[in-house]
């Protein structure tokens, strides 16, 4: 079992920079492919950014050259930094972990997920 805590959200301002960090519990986080998704009110649950396991990275199209995912498995840690942010990325931010194999933008297939953390961008 993994257990996730974000952290590192924040009200800022367009344009801003944040970076979330997502640490993980338990010695097997090498084995899971990590995942970032996002929730705005009214909103589905929306894929952004993935690396996997074997280190494939993957990113939805509207976040391709602003966020950057990477993972520090000797840190059990995942982390999003977000350049360029826009008020149409406010929202809560979760970090989920897969163990199963399948596509890395369907949530379905993320086991565990943390709690989220508040990203707020004002215009």
């Amino acid at each position: 079992q993994v257990q996730l805590v974000e952290s590192g959200g924040g009200l800022v301002q367009a344009g801003g920079s944040l970076r979330l960090s997502c640490a993980a519990s338990g010695r097997t986080f090498s084995s899971y492919d990590m995942g970032w998704f996002r929730q705005a009110p009214g909103k589905e649950r929306e894929f952004v950014a993935a690396r996997t396991r074997r280190g494939w990275i993957y990113y939805a199209d509207s976040m391709k050259g602003r966020f950057t995912i990477s993972r520090d498995n000797a840190k059990n840690t995942v982390y999003l930094q977000m350049n360029s942010l826009k008020p149409e990325d406010t929202a809560v931010y979760y970090c989920a972990a897969a163990l199963r194999t399948g596509s890395y933008s369907d949530y379905e297939r993320y086991d565990y997920w943390g709690q989220g953390t508040q990203v707020t961008v004002s215009s």
